[in-house]
């Protein structure tokens, strides 16, 4: 059993993860929980979870009837705890359901709802003095109902620690694949990602990254560029200089990756970036001011600012949270950001804005600012 709280954790070996299933919840949520922790990709090779469906009985989830492996009393014996989307916000979930995820996170679980599965925590009192979010359209119920609770509406999960919630639907699968990346570090929730074919970029300032696909087609003007980039991420790239690797206009340049990749190509280029900063800090003992080279930002000044904008918290508070130990096992203990995505156009404290070409320059690259 791994023990929380809500900004430290000890890890020594975090391998169950028990889904909360009883009749109406929502399947969606579930299935992202079940493809994301039930098997790890082929190219992953680590201890993965041992994944347990726990129910009072047998579930019937749309015209869906599962059959648990366990009783809810199992979840106080699992490292985390998923609890999915439950159907109907405005009816009370079962007593023993809120009961046994009280008892879970008592024992020491991990506990994260999925969607309008916060209403469970909340019954539960997890959510007692604590930023929380769910669906969109609920989030003003869950708010008058739960005082007590601080919601934001306008973020795709928070991180307490030993407490988790996501937004509705998608925001499921970037709740997960943070999860992931606590527990075993990008590298291998961005494999999560790829098999998952994840889109290669969500709008907005989220704190976590999958690696962008490049497009298949060997003709797609994008194919041989971002390979060429991901080589040369230490150098102070333009839009210029990738328009012209590519031999078009920058304007053409911008709509293609547009296209290919939902982004800007200076987004893009940011993610890359700190995706690159976040490895070098889990796998290797550089100075900041040494991966602030390594990844083009130029100085260790501008490498903490846009790393603690974009990721939560800063470079060395990561480190010590996420870095592979040179051994079979991990740093056990660590910071948890206790930070938040903010979508695009809600633009808010630590939340990158859009940036375009005509950017501010560092170091001979345009970044947000």
């Amino acid at each position: 059993m791994s023990v929380w709280n809500d900004m430290t954790r000890t890890l020594p070996d975090m391998t169950t993860v028990a889904l909360a299933v009883t009749d109406g919840m929502l399947h969606f949520e579930l299935s992202v929980a079940y493809e994301v922790f039930g098997s790890a990709p082929d190219s992953v090779d680590v201890p993965w979870y041992d994944l347990e469906v726990c129910g009072g009985g047998p579930v019937r989830l749309g015209r869906f009837v599962l059959e648990p492996d366990h009783g809810l009393d199992r979840l106080s014996e699992a490292d985390t705890v998923i609890v999915p989307g439950w159907v109907d916000p405005d009816v009370e979930p079962p007593a023993d359901l809120v009961d046994a995820v009280h008892a879970a996170h008592e024992a020491g679980a991990r506990v994260a709802s999925l969607c309008t599965g916060a209403f469970v925590l909340a019954a539960a009192g997890l959510l007692d003095g604590r930023r929380a979010t769910t669906h969109w359209a609920h989030t003003d119920v869950l708010a008058a109902r739960w005082p007590r609770a601080e919601v934001d509406p306008d973020v795709l999960y928070v991180d307490n620690g030993s407490v988790l919630t996501s937004a509705g639907k998608a925001a499921a699968l970037d709740l997960c694949l943070h999860l992931v990346r606590l527990d075993h570090g990008s590298s291998v929730a961005n494999a999560v990602a790829r098999r998952l074919v994840v889109p290669p970029h969500r709008s907005g300032g989220q704190a976590q990254f999958v690696t962008t696909a490049v497009p298949a087609r060997d003709d797609h003007p994008l194919t041989a560029l971002l390979p060429w980039v991901l080589e040369r991420l230490d150098q102070p790239l333009t839009v210029e200089d990738l328009a012209r690797r590519a031999r078009m206009s920058s304007r053409n340049l911008s709509r293609h990756f547009h296209a290919a990749t939902g982004t800007t190509p200076l987004r893009w280029l940011l993610t890359q970036r700190i995706r690159r900063a976040q490895e070098l800090l889990e796998k290797t003992d550089d100075s900041v001011t040494s991966i602030a080279t390594a990844t083009g930002m130029g100085t260790a000044t501008t490498l903490r600012r846009h790393f603690h904008r974009t990721v939560g918290v800063p470079p060395d508070a990561y480190r010590r949270t996420f870095r592979l130990r040179s051994g079979p096992d991990r740093a056990a203990t660590g910071v948890t950001a206790n930070r938040v995505a903010v979508p695009a156009g809600r633009a808010g404290s630590g939340s990158p804005r859009p940036v375009g070409p005509s950017g501010p320059a560092v170091g001979g690259t345009a970044y947000a600012d």
